[in-house]
């Protein structure tokens, strides 16, 4: 018996707070606000990508970028993952703004279709600035951060990822690519791995970052890390 429903969701150890509209009668509930916490309340954050996204003088290994889209705002997300031998015996499993039964399918498509053997390895992924995702846009990112710490082989800052991952391997198409885009040229991102599947047809003639296209997460790694 309400009009609207909105949910806060935050971390207490960042200053960033998110707002989603989870019901909304009279308007859309796919649009969210991005609002950083301060000693005065709360105030609304004008470009979030630049905040998500960690300042770094040199590329380190375990970092990628995805080009999410929350509601119908483009983010630039920062991605963190971290794979060591598993010194326990038993190995951890852990995401912190990341579905967790995702990061596992993913990796049994990770050590299927690519070789890559984790299953005796700690896996901990976190996404920066304490917020969640939703978009199965990182799915990309999120893989490719993790050969990036495994391998111990950094991916360029100028690089990011837009594109879900199936379970065959495969690289499937995400909506609103064009969106995606322009907010990563923006930004000063040099290239973007994007599904060889997508409409590439709407993209303007007149953008400037390099489109790499993908059919399968084996060609992303091969022109990553050869």
């Amino acid at each position: 018996m309400v009009d609207t429903v909105l949910q806060f969701e935050g971390d207490r150890n960042h200053f960033y707070r998110i707002v989603r509209s989870i019901k909304n009668r009279f308007g859309s509930t796919n649009e969210l606000g991005i609002y950083e916490m301060l000693e005065t309340g709360l105030r609304p954050v004008a470009d979030p990508s630049k905040i998500l996204i960690s300042a770094r003088d040199e590329d380190s290994s375990g970092i990628a970028i995805s080009a999410n889209l929350e509601g119908n705002r483009p983010l630039m997300i920062e991605t963190q993952a971290l794979v060591s031998r598993a010194a326990y015996g038993t190995p951890q499993r852990s995401a912190t703004g990341f579905d967790l039964r995702r990061m596992s399918m993913l990796l049994a498509v990770l050590e299927k279709k690519c070789g890559f053997k984790v299953g005796l390895e700690d896996v901990f992924l976190n996404i920066t600035g304490g917020i969640k995702i939703e978009d199965p846009a990182s799915d990309l990112a999120v893989l490719s951060a993790i050969v990036s710490s495994r391998e111990d082989l950094a991916i360029s800052s100028k690089v990011c990822f837009a594109g879900e991952v199936g379970l065959s391997g495969e690289v499937r198409p995400v909506q609103k690519i064009a969106v995606r885009i322009m907010e990563a040229e923006k930004l000063g991102f040099e290239k973007i791995y994007l599904s060889d599947y997508n409409d590439f047809s709407i993209i303007k003639p007149t953008t400037k970052i390099k489109i790499f296209k993908a059919k399968k997460i084996e060609e992303v790694f091969r022109d990553l890390f050869s």
